[in-house]
Formats: structure tokens, C-alpha cells, sequence
């Protein structure tokens, strides 16, 4: 895809800029009660081995069944990626031999997968730009178990809990050009499949998961030779990893060398990524077509009828919200960035001003929640309370300084409030006559200050402040401010 380069994303090497090109194969484990082939719950953090069927340790003579509901889950994701659904697909034997692998082949798809060419549109926050990034293929396939190296001198473990457990890999055209796209790629996606309800995205947990394959090239020229970093279980760990990754590239190719094509492995603790295995020493898997599982088929009516039920996706709900709240593409597509965000949202815009509703939820309660580790599932200020702060200050009750203060008396001590502000005392003077009075005793002690500000109207600012710090920040600033003029001769 020789799209112009955009000189920013390039990196000055020794020799003169280089563009990275990056491909990416995200594997996302499908939200469902059972493994892709077996009855076996997929439940995170039971004792090791205790979610293993006869199938899953490949005990002689058990076969495969192929769960519904991670079909319908790899179907609603396709849907969700605005992609191609094949109604006929077929699983295929990945033979590979290692200890956590018990069948000696993982069962995946391989020349007809369940979804075909899709796309995701990714907003990139660094740069302000939206890419297209075009999607290949989605697959289902199977986990692998995991092995353990650390809990025996001499020995390793094999927990084959995870073995079975169905995923879906989403592979990417080679369309992005930076770590900050990669990262806002993987970011979107993992939205998407949230909004889904298809993978909870949890990747702490390893249910997202990204191989990245990274090259670098002169700009325009074909691609090079790239290199897959495998696992990479963290989106601030993939765009290091890019980044060291590309700059290891150039200084080789810089130098007169050439890159051999590899697995690699990203190390967080060093920053940097290493050898795993050459193309020389790269499995030929010797897929064959899985004898003991039909090919899968289902109708465009069974497609239609998933599609039907889809929720609103991302997309969708920031051109809405655009469009009925009249928000900003940037306020917009944070309040979308997560579901729960953007029902909290609309709970609180319902009735309301939304531009006023997105400020306080962007820029008090995420500051807020951000700054005590929380997310909006634990906020401690419910849409119900954000909503009378702003109805309260709509209603001239309180001024917008007041607001602030009450927001924090909400988020550490709850209650409601209305009452807080009968209770405290908390509403703004609005009697011009009381105003009137704290003006006057200022202007009375700053004679000085008073011919200042005739001369430079500009000091007016001095006065409010004053006066807001004589009144507990109560005054009514428009009232205020008529006051302030008239008693000063501005005009």
C-alpha cells in the first residue's frame, strides 16, 4: 500500500529517513463459557489443570465438537470489522510438536477462514490523522496450554488449562507506520471486540495477545525484509517494541548488513527485542485439512439474523454523539473509547446540555479518576450526582468555581447535591445588594486600585478576585461584573 509518506512518521537514520512498515496478528480469546472443542470452562485462575477435558489433554479416541457460540462470536466480530463472512470455512491440523501442546497439532484455519477482508478506522491522537487499516482474515483456532520453567530447579511444569480455549486471529495488512498508529490500532480493536462483547481485551490475563511484524524500507521503495515479534502482551510494550525493533533494523541495514528474517521476542525489563528462531530453523507445520471436523457452514439468513442483533458500535456512537450532542470529534471519540463511558454519558446528557456534559465527564471525573487509579465502573460519583452539579449550576444556584468544590466533596464523601449545598451553605449570592456591599468596602480600602483600573480596565480582574475571595467565591460573576463596571465608571 504506497500511500504519499508523511515525512513525520519517518526516522532519520545515519544515512538519510527511513519508513517503518508494520503488519500486525492480534489473537483474542473468544468470550464463551467453553472451550472451542470441548465442554471445559475457560474460567481465568483455577488450579493449574483443572479446566482439562479428555479432549484437551488428547486422550486416544476423543474427537472434536465444535462449539456454536465461538462461531457466532467470530461471526459478530467479522460483522464488527465491516468484513467479508464465509459462509463455508474449514479447520486445518498446524502440526507442531511442544510439551503444552498435547494433540502435536493445534487445530486452526488455514486456507478458508471463517472471515475474509475487513477494515478498521483508527483515530491517531499524536498525529490528528485517521487511518484505514485493511484487515486479511479473522480465524478461529485453538490455544495452546503454557509451560512453566520457574517453580523447579530442573524441571518444568505444564498447565493445560488455556489448552483448547478458542481464539480469534485477527491479521492486519502491512498498513501502519508508526508505534503511535500500532498502538491506536490495537486500542480501536480491542474496543471494537469490547463493544462486541466477543474478548474482554483483558491482556494482563493474556486474552489479547499481538504478534507484530516489523520492516523498514527507504520511503517508496519495496517493502524489506521484516521481522515478527511474538506475544507481545501490553500496547505500551508493542510501540517500544516497534521502536526498538525498527532503529535495530536500520543501524544493521545502515551498516551494510541485511535482515534475516525471524522470530523475535520483545524483553520489557531491558527494552529491546531478541533472537527466538530463524527462518532456517522457522516449523513447517504440514497443514492438512482436520479429518475428524466437517467443514463449517451456515446461511446468510443465520448472518442476517446475528447482524440484526449487533449493538452500537464505536463508529457509530461518536458520529451520533457528533451529531445529536454537537461534540467534537476529539470529546466524542473519548467518551466512545469505552462502552461504559459513553452510557455514563448519556445518562448524564439526557435532558442536559451535552457540550457542558462531556467537560465535567472529560475533564473533572476522568482527571479525577485517572489521578486515583480508578475507571468509570468504580467512579464514586454517579451519573445521578453529575447531573444535579450541573443542573445546580444551570439554575444559577451555584457558580462554576462553587461546582468544583462540590464535585470533590461528592467524589470523597458522596451524598447528594442539593443537600450538600442547603446543607453548607454553598449557594452563590445572587441579592445584588449584598454584593453591592463587599464592593463597596473593597473599593474603600484600595483608593489607589480604583484609579488603576480607570486608567487600565484591564485590573477589573483584581477586584473580582477580590471580591469572589470576600465572598467564599459566592458572588454571581455576571452580577458581579455589572456591578464592578458600574461602580468603577468602565464601560
Amino acid at each position: 500500500m504506497n500511500a504519499p509518506v508523511n515525512p513525520k512518521k519517518l526516522i532519520k537514520g545515519a544515512t538519510g529517513d527511513w519508513e517503518i512498515v508494520i503488519g500486525m496478528e492480534i489473537h483474542a480469546q473468544v468470550t464463551s463459557q467453553a472451550k472451542l472443542f470441548s465442554g471445559a470452562s475457560t474460567a481465568f485462575g483455577g488450579d493449574p489443570n483443572s479446566h482439562v477435558s479428555l479432549v484437551d489433554a488428547a486422550m486416544p479416541g476423543m474427537l472434536p465438537v465444535i462449539n456454536e457460540e465461538c462461531v457466532r462470536q467470530a461471526i459478530r466480530t467479522g460483522l464488527g470489522l465491516k468484513a467479508q463472512i464465509n459462509l463455508r470455512s474449514t479447520f486445518d491440523r498446524k502440526n507442531y510438536f511442544y510439551p503444552d501442546l498435547p494433540q502435536g497439532y493445534q487445530i486452526s484455519q488455514y486456507k478458508s477462514p471463517i472471515v475474509g477482508e475487513g477494515e478498521v478506522i483508527v483515530d491517531v491522537p499524536e498525529t490528528g490523522e485517521t487511518i484505514t487499516v485493511r484487515i486479511e482474515r479473522l480465524h478461529l483456532e485453538q490455544d495452546a496450554g503454557k509451560s512453566i520453567h520457574d517453580l523447579h530447579p530442573t524441571m518444568s511444569f505444564v498447565d493445560l488449562n488455556r489448552s483448547g480455549v478458542a481464539l480469534m486471529e485477527i491479521v492486519s495488512k502491512p498498513d501502519l507506520r508508526s508505534a503511535d498508529e500500532a498502538r491506536a490500532y490495537v486500542t480501536k480493536l480491542r474496543t471494537i471486540l469490547r463493544y462486541l462483547g466477543t474478548c474482554d481485551g483483558d491482556m494482563e490475563k493474556g486474552n489479547l495477545r499481538a504478534d507484530v511484524n516489523v520492516s523498514v524500507r527507504r520511503p517508496g521503495e519495496e517493502f524489506g525484509t521484516r521481522c515478527e515479534i511474538k506475544n507481545v502482551n501490553s500496547i505500551r510494550f508493542i510501540g517500544q517494541a516497534i521502536e526498538y525493533e525498527a532503529r535495530r533494523q536500520i543501524a544493521i541495514l545502515e551498516d551494510g548488513g541485511t535482515i534475516e528474517q525471524e522470530t523475535r521476542l520483545y524483553d520489557p525489563g531491558k527494552g529491546e527485542t531478541r533472537s527466538m528462531r530463524s527462518k532456517e530453523e522457522a516449523h513447517d507445520y504440514r497443514y492438512f485439512p482436520d479429518p475428524d471436523l466437517l467443514p463449517l457452514e451456515f446461511d446468510q439468513a443465520y448472518v442476517d439474523e446475528l447482524a440484526r442483533h449487533l449493538p452500537e458500535l464505536p463508529d457509530e456512537k461518536k458520529a451520533r454523539f457528533m451529531a445529536d450532542y454537537g461534540l467534537t470529534p476529539y470529546d466524542a471519540g473519548v467518551l466512545v473509547a469505552e462502552r461504559a463511558s459513553a452510557d455514563f454519558f448519556e445518562e448524564v446528557a439526557k435532558g442536559r446540555d451535552g457540550k457542558a456534559a462531556a467537560n465535567w465527564i472529560i475533564n473533572e471525573l476522568f482527571g479525577r479518576l485517572n489521578k486515583e487509579g480508578k475507571d468509570i465502573s468504580a467512579s464514586p460519583v454517579s451519573a445521578a450526582q453529575l447531573g444535579a452539579i450541573i443542573d445546580l449550576i444551570g439554575e444559577g444556584v451555584i457558580s462554576g468555581k462553587i461546582a468544583k468544590d462540590l464535585f470533590e466533596i461528592v467524589f470523597t464523601e458522596g451524598g447528594d447535591p442539593r443537600e450538600i449545598v442547603e446543607k453548607r451553605g454553598m449557594k452563590q449570592v445572587t441579592d445584588t445588594g449584598a454584593i453591592e456591599k463587599a464592593v463597596d468596602e473593597i473599593i474603600a480600602a484600595n483608593p489607589d486600585k480604583v484609579e488603576q483600573a480607570k486608567a487600565k480596565p484591564t485590573l477589573l480582574g483584581w477586584f473580582v478576585g477580590q471580591t469572589m475571595k470576600a465572598t467564599g467565591g459566592k458572588a454571581n460573576p455576571q452580577a458581579l461584573n455589572e456591578i464592578l463596571k458600574k461602580k468603577l465608571g468602565i464601560e
